[in-house]
């Protein structure tokens, strides 16, 4: 049994408590554990993506009780691919809140950032559905501190509206879980799959109610239209490292659905048979069109990095909608594109508003306003799917994988002209921000010009040298999300590793 499939669990679990009883009252002693604990999480999520690469399926029995009995962590190609994307993404959030000094604007910044980072690496490790819950809640948790960091009224009644949406979808977990348990009998996924898998079709009714219940679940945490009212107020208020990291939070959304509806749920399943593509495909084509019209109405720019954000969210779920190796290939390397667009921009949104504010208008020449206007225009460039970088061949997949689907020419059509729409959304604003004159006659308000935050810059040109190489290197990285595909329609041999059965 590998024992470091725990380790990006217990690191920032441990880490937390300790910063919060041993170092509150030392905020340079908490940079530097918290720095060194997220380097050493890379270090190991990388390191168990590299045990991942044969393709084996290992599994981690805490307690030494075997499944379904006990707990089990599930270490495979998908969850290796989604932790090392936490942590590279943690890294550099957290750079970014020591260099424009978000982490000293409230109390216990770092202590919650650990614990967001163990709930996160928690829900992608897990094989059971209940701890899948529980890990959605210490995440939510650690997140509902997180959003009100730096106080005020504003960011308050965001994190109240956030706090409640995510609430209800808690409570819908529950009873999904308890009606899947009541009728199943357990809620370890890999034993869920050979279970439903055996249910007659004529006596599935309540394993419907179930899957449906999990369907929405997933969906409110994935922002998918029309369930996503919570996502633009609360993004938008939240503190600009907290958004940032938030980029992989929709995402915990969309590995839920893809595990979940391929292992448990799958198309071939009488369960679910018909039920989760007629629903989903025709939300992720409305989600990403009102994402990207979103961008055009919003005159403050983290709003408008947020709608940003929903859009991104209907183009990958298009491609899971389909659920076909093809087009899971295509959404799972959009998955890595898009959440270090989303949290690029939401940084390089927060350099800008601390030199000239947060409005979309005219206003005061702000400091080093050509270095910020390179990062903005490559960031836009990502985000709107624009040649030469990922967001161009994440949606060309995209488009390519679904020439099968009876709604192809919807598809088509939503993806270009949206992407069109975005241009010119995201164009208009870095003309107001960096071309537009500024009219001396006019009386405006900036805030006062800040110094250069070297490491805010850092982090800003790391992500997008993240997307730089996910372009470069398209081909390696095709070919791992490619098996990691296979792999993840290969459900049996998931069933097999999980239940300890002879792999014949």
């Amino acid at each position: 049994m590998n024992h470091w499939i725990i380790l990006p669990i217990v690191l920032p679990a441990v880490l937390a408590p300790f910063i919060i009883m041993v170092l509150r009252h030392h905020l340079d002693l908490q940079r530097i554990f918290s720095i060194a604990g997220t380097l050493a999480l890379v270090a190991v999520t990388l390191g168990l993506m590299g045990s991942a690469l044969g393709g084996d399926i290992q599994v981690y029995e805490l307690g030494d009780w075997p499944a379904p009995f006990g707990i089990v962590l599930v270490l495979d190609r998908l969850s290796a691919m989604m932790i090392v994307l936490t942590a590279l993404l943690g890294l550099a959030v957290l750079l970014h809140a020591i260099g424009s000094g978000w982490d000293k604007r409230g109390w216990h910044f770092h202590a919650l950032f650990q614990f967001q980072l163990m709930g996160i690496m928690g829900a992608f490790l897990t094989g059971d559905a209940f701890n899948l819950f529980v890990f959605f809640e210490v995440l939510l948790i650690a997140s509902y501190g997180l959003m009100i960091h730096g106080g005020g009224a504003v960011r308050l009644q965001a994190g109240v509206q956030y706090v409640g949406y995510n609430l209800l979808g808690s409570t819908m977990f529950l009873f999904a879980l308890g009606i899947l348990y009541n009728v199943t009998g357990t809620l370890n996924m890999a034993d869920l799959a050979v279970r439903v898998a055996d249910f007659p079709a004529q006596d599935t009714a309540l394993l419907r109610i179930g899957a449906i219940l999990l369907l929405l679940v997933f969906a409110i945490k994935a922002a998918v239209l029309p369930l996503h009212f919570w996502l633009p107020a609360s993004y938008a208020n939240a503190p600009a490292p907290v958004a940032a990291l938030f980029a992989i939070m929709t995402k915990v959304g969309a590995y839920a659905i893809l595990r979940m509806y391929t292992l448990v749920f799958g198309p071939d399943v009488a369960a679910s048979a018909g039920l989760v593509t007629p629903w989903l495909m025709p939300a992720a084509v409305l989600t990403l069109a009102v994402g990207m019209i979103g961008i055009l109405g919003s005159r403050q720019l983290a709003r408008m990095v947020a709608f940003a954000a929903i859009g991104s969210m209907g183009t990958l779920l298009i491609a899971i909608s389909m659920f076909t190796p093809e087009a899971t290939t295509a959404a799972l390397y959009y998955i890595i594109h898009s959440t270090f667009a989303t949290a690029l921009l939401f940084l390089i949104v927060d350099l800008v508003t601390e030199r000239r504010g947060d409005q979309l208008k005219v206003n005061m020449p702000m400091p080093q306003s050509g270095l910020i206007a390179c990062l903005f225009f490559a960031g836009a460039i990502a985000m709107a799917g624009m040649p030469p970088l990922s967001g161009f061949v994440g949606k060309l997949l995209v488009m390519n994988a679904s020439w099968d689907s009876p709604l192809v020419l919807l598809i088509w059509a939503t993806i270009l002209v949206t992407s069109f729409i975005a241009i010119v959304g995201l164009a208009r604003a870095g003309s107001i921000l960096f071309w537009k004159p500024f009219d001396a006659t006019l009386t405006l308000e900036a805030p006062e010009p800040s110094k250069p935050a070297i490491l805010s810059f850092v982090a800003c040109f790391a992500l997008l040298a993240m997307l730089i190489a996910l372009t470069v290197f398209a081909g390696p990285v095709l070919d791992y999300v490619g098996a990691t595909s296979e792999q993840l329609f290969a459900t049996q041999d998931y069933i097999d590793a999980v239940l300890n059965r002879d792999i014949p």
